[in-house]
């Protein structure tokens, strides 16, 4: 049975909750395998609204597995708060519908005190944190320090991991100006919060294995968008952690031979929240009806997001850093009513012409996007459900899109309604 990623192939906000969530009734299995809670999902299903941070989308589906693996850091606290929060709009959540990896690493108070800290004293360039502690956890995996699920499990080895992180954060605490972390509170915290985490955790790599060889369908679904990624995206304007298709396979402990095909999730325009280079970025009447129609406001943060015309270019190259074998276009009907529509196919740099943005953040700064115009439509696509209520210039424009990314529709989306969904080609197709 065929297994599936979904990945963000521009700067998140894609709609990705919305086509997991659809994915998922066709899966039996869906793992978060990267980020935080700084990635938003918002669900829309029979118009009630889920707002998921940090659980899996496949949470709203009975009878589903949902999996936070090993690739993601997490916040104990509050995952159990949303644990709660979705409990009370009448989704169960038990240990055998949600399951954490025993090695995901955890994100302590501290972390998110560190997070703002920098954020908030630098004098060169903000990065654009949600200041939610994601960034400083990460370091601390990659530094060895972490506390991880399984070390609430013992409490002498949760002391000693505890002291080991703290030799390095109160040094950093002392040179921002911070007073150093009470060692007895944060155990205490640990102490209290691990009975309501353990119960889920379970070695992810294991249990993912023998469901694969079951038969049962994978659904791997990753946070933030491809341009955030911490090697290929707008560096360093990025998150901290892999967000392209590959990392699937190592955020949960599958080899990459458990991967089937890439979903890549597209908005039919962009947007970016934060800082950063946005060659298409409109700052006009254009621009503001895009936010506006868009609701453009990030699911985390509220932050209004930046909005522009659709960069085939970039989504081009992201197609190509994750392996994207079919896209998922989302928001078409936010185009609805404008009377010419334009899509970047590359970029002109100190007078040359470029098919891909630079790597160097300098060049990336000065690139000037090259426009291609495209008739638009007056009627709604709002709610389609075929081709055939498509108009028919919109069709020309996805039917453009595709050429330029060199990559199929697999899915186009009308509206954030679960079943406002074209379906081309199903990715869970053997």
């Amino acid at each position: 049975m065929a297994n599936v990623v979904v990945v963000g192939a521009q700067w998140g906000d894609e709609g990705k909750g919305k086509i997991v969530d659809w994915l998922s009734e066709r899966a039996d299995v869906i793992c978060r395998f990267q980020g935080g809670h700084n990635a938003g999902h918002t669900l829309v299903i029979d118009g009630a609204v889920y707002k998921l941070h940090a659980l899996p989308s496949g949470v709203v589906r009975v009878g589903k597995l949902s999996v936070i693996g090993n690739g993601v850091v997490l916040d104990p606290w509050h995952l159990v708060q949303e644990i709660e929060t979705i409990r009370a709009q009448g989704v169960e959540i038990t240990p055998e519908t949600l399951m954490i990896a025993e090695n995901t690493p955890l994100i302590l108070p501290f972390h998110g005190e560190l997070d703002r800290a920098r954020e908030g004293q630098s004098t060169v360039a903000k990065i654009g944190t949600t200041g939610r502690g994601i960034g400083p956890a990460y370091e601390d995996k990659v530094g060895r320090r972490v506390i991880r699920v399984a070390d609430l499990a013992d409490d002498a080895t949760l002391t000693l991991r505890v002291d080991r992180a703290l030799v390095h954060h109160n040094a950093l605490r002392a040179g921002l100006g911070l007073d150093p972390v009470d060692r007895d509170a944060l155990i205490a915290l640990l102490r209290e919060v691990a009975p309501k985490i353990l119960p889920y955790a379970a070695p992810a790599w294991k249990v993912l294995d023998e469901r694969r060889r079951a038969g049962h369908r994978i659904l791997f679904e990753g946070a933030q968008g491809a341009l955030l990624d911490i090697d290929f995206g707008t560096y360093p304007f990025v998150t901290s952690s892999n967000v392209i298709a590959g990392q699937a396979a190592t955020g949960v402990g599958l080899g990459p031979g458990a991967i089937d095909y890439v979903l890549g999730i597209v908005k039919a325009y962009t947007t970016r929240v934060g800082e950063g280079p946005f060659p298409t970025e409109l700052e006009d009447e254009d621009g503001q009806k895009l936010g506006e129609r868009g609701h453009e406001f990030g699911t985390t943060t509220g932050r209004k997001r930046r909005c522009g015309w659709f960069d085939a270019a970039l989504v081009r190259q992201t197609c190509i850093t994750s392996g994207v074998n079919g896209i998922a276009l989302t928001k078409l009907d936010v185009l609805d009513g404008f009377e010419t529509l334009k899509i970047c196919t590359g970029y002109t740099l100190d007078g040359a012409t470029l098919d891909y943005l630079p790597t160097a953040a300098d060049q990336q700064a000065r690139c000037v996007p090259v426009y291609e115009e495209m008739p638009g439509w007056a009627d709604s696509t709002e709610g389609a459900r075929s081709w055939a209520d498509l108009p028919a210039e919109a069709i020309k424009y996805v039917r453009r899109i595709e050429e330029l990314i060199r990559c199929p529709v697999a899915l186009l989306s009308t509206s954030p309604e679960r079943d406002d969904t074209i379906l081309v080609t199903d990715p869970f197709a053997d």
